[in-house]
């Protein structure tokens, strides 16, 4: 029986061809081959009681250590021309011990404002409440006592009521961590932000967070706060242009939201050009790639590891950087 054309019976080209002479291939130079990693790429051998100029100095010009080197040049150089540099954080962020590295670049003035998904506020709250955070999930939820703690829910809903006066749910959980006086607020980038008088925005996913599985936070207050602080942040939005964006350890949230206040930003007439997005992350996710480091920006910079270790990292850097400049 004859086989019917696309059937997955035929066989592409003979099955029974002899194998290819080489003989006639066309060997070229090695030298006239274009080449992507050089002798002049490579790392160099630092003296392990060397400084961390040195170390960042010696590491190779290949792949993940010149895109960190790309990011702190692009944050330095943004804050050197004045313009404007948001770390928008991931709950990851502070459950890895960030908060301090983050709030020290933000006293220096390196950072210019913080944005925050639901689970960063909660984490860094807990921090300044107790000065402990991240409870064991697969031990609690066996008996349904997972995020059920009163104290978190009833902060967050009293800063909800206190955003109504239009300072937004970030500044409000800021300055109720501040006026609450709780004992580790010196750890706290919510309360850091309220100090300093920089920007601070909480964007939640009504759901989400563990908060609101409280009935007394209740999801008008809480979806008008956090509505609020998008608007605000679109306003920051506005400026961003020359500046940086470094989203860390955010794959759904804040790359959404980033991507809707560009576009806002851009729809009321500000073109926004010569933004650097930069992303840390342990993975690399859709999101980031396409709505952070790719459709709204210019330049994407992208380094995948840990936050323990990248961030103290590029601290360091950028600060050597900006001191070199100076």
């Amino acid at each position: 029986m004859t086989s019917s054309p696309g059937s997955s019976r035929e066989l592409p080209g003979d099955p029974r061809r002899a194998p290819l002479d080489l003989a006639a291939v066309k060997p070229i130079p090695i030298t006239e081959r274009r080449n992507i990693v050089k002798r002049e790429h490579f790392g160099s051998l630092v003296d392990p009681r060397g400084s961390i100029a040195d170390f960042i100095d010696s590491l190779p010009g290949i792949l993940a250590a010149d895109e960190l080197r790309g990011a702190i040049s692009a944050v330095a150089e943004s804050r050197r021309k004045g313009r404007p540099v948001w770390a928008a954080m991931g709950g990851h962020v502070v459950k890895t011990a960030m908060g301090p590295f983050l709030n020290d670049l933000l006293e220096r003035g390196v950072v210019t404002g913080y944005a925050m998904n639901g689970a960063t506020a909660i984490h860094d709250l807990e921090v300044a409440l107790l000065g402990e955070t991240s409870e064991d999930v697969a031990v609690n939820i066996a008996d349904g006592s997972f995020g059920m703690a009163s104290e978190t829910a009833e902060l967050f809903r009293r800063a909800a009521e206190r955003s109504a006066d239009g300072i937004g749910l970030g500044q409000a959980l800021g300055e109720l961590i501040e006026d609450s006086a709780l004992p580790h607020r010196e750890d706290s980038m919510l309360a850091a932000a309220a100090r300093r008088g920089a920007p601070c925005t909480v964007h939640v996913g009504l759901g989400t967070d563990v908060v609101h599985m409280h009935p007394g936070v209740l999801g008008p207050a809480m979806g008008e706060a956090s509505s609020l602080d998008f608007r605000i942040l679109c306003a920051h939005a506005t400026d961003l242009g020359g500046g940086c964006w470094w989203n860390i350890g955010s794959a759904v949230i804040l790359p959404e939201v980033f991507l809707k206040a560009v576009n806002v930003a851009r729809n009321l007439g500000h073109p926004l050009d010569g933004i650097t997005a930069i992303n840390f992350d342990m993975l690399r996710h859709y999101r980031t790639s396409v709505n952070v480091l790719s459709r709204p920006v210019s330049r994407g910079i992208s380094v995948t590891g840990h936050h323990e270790l990248l961030v103290p990292l590029f601290r360091a850097g950028v600060l050597l950087a900006l001191e070199e400049e100076s």
